[in-house]
């Protein structure tokens, strides 16, 4: 080695005591948009991507189902014919499908497991199928359009299930159960009372039940009054046991032949003979509390 303080030295190592430069590679995936007709390997790089988007959306469905929390109704209630049952809001796309005749009755099968089936299959089958080059969505017209139909019948059939909904409480005046049942339980709360949604069961029992009257009364009235003759609240229609305290067997055969509250009740006139009412009447007015 050279020594002394000139600038012009000559500086000879002794054995290899360069350090080694290190390298500019990175893990950082080429960028295949840089050669035309290439396209990263479809396992792990484009999979793996795929199965993190489909994560991402998968947590914000939970989140909006999550945030929007169903609504709390009754207690199922057979007798209950006042009642519309709706699917939660990500499945009436479906729900509307399935009220077309050809998705329905002879075709239910075609309705629930071929379309279905076939639409789900295709999206996974999809990555196989679809194997062009092409990423840009102009480029790719039947994928493109495929796609755009699909968004364009959710949404289509979401609306229109939910405007015939809204609807049908309209045309039957009735009140969804989980808003009855927020407002009972609102007015409670101002009362300073507890609310239950559970209802209790009527105490009133039925009166002679062998009867052969009771034959006329469930073909007559249990479309209203419900099978059990408890009535329906939510329609506003009186319960059958009780009765009797309430109307005195004139009025009941009154208002059995001539209806009551506007067509509310119908007549039944037309229907039954004048001996039949009077059978009626007569057992309806039987129908008292226990003393």
């Amino acid at each position: 080695m050279a020594h002394g303080h000139k600038t012009d030295e000559k500086i000879v190592y002794v054995g290899d005591s360069r350090v080694r430069k290190r390298s500019n590679k990175t893990l950082v995936p080429p960028d295949y948009t840089a050669f035309p007709g290439k396209s990263e390997a479809f396992i792990p790089n484009f999979l793996l991507k795929e199965w993190l988007v489909g994560c991402v959306v998968l947590v914000g469905f939970l989140v909006l189902t999550i945030a929007e929390a169903p609504p709390l109704g009754y207690p199922a209630d057979p007798t209950n014919t006042s009642f519309i049952p709706m699917p939660d809001w990500y499945f009436l796309f479906l729900y509307q499908f399935l009220k077309y005749p050809y998705a329905s009755g002879d075709y239910v099968v075609l309705g629930t497991i071929g379309v279905p089936g076939v639409a789900f299959g295709a999206l996974l089958l999809a990555p196989f199928l679809d194997t062009g080059k092409e990423r840009r969505f102009y480029r790719r017209p039947i994928a493109s359009s495929l796609m755009l139909l699909s968004l364009i019948a959710v949404v289509y059939l979401t609306k229109v299930s939910w405007d015939h909904y809204q609807h049908e409480l309209k045309v039957n005046n009735t009140i969804p159960e989980h808003i009855e049942r927020e407002e009972k339980a609102r007015e409670a709360r101002e009362k300073g009372q507890s609310y239950s949604a559970v209802k209790k069961e009527e105490s009133v029992a039925i009166v002679d039940a062998d009867d052969p009257a009771m034959e006329l009364v469930k073909a007559n009235c249990i479309g209203c009054h419900a099978n059990d003759l408890k009535g329906q609240s939510s329609l506003k229609v009186p319960a059958l046991r009780g009765v009797g305290d309430i109307l005195t067997k004139e009025e009941l055969v009154d208002t059995i032949t001539n209806g009551r509250a506007n067509g509310a009740m119908p007549a039944f006139k037309d229907t039954l003979s004048a001996e039949q009412i009077d059978q009626i009447a007569t057992w309806l007015s039987k129908q008292k509390k226990a003393q």
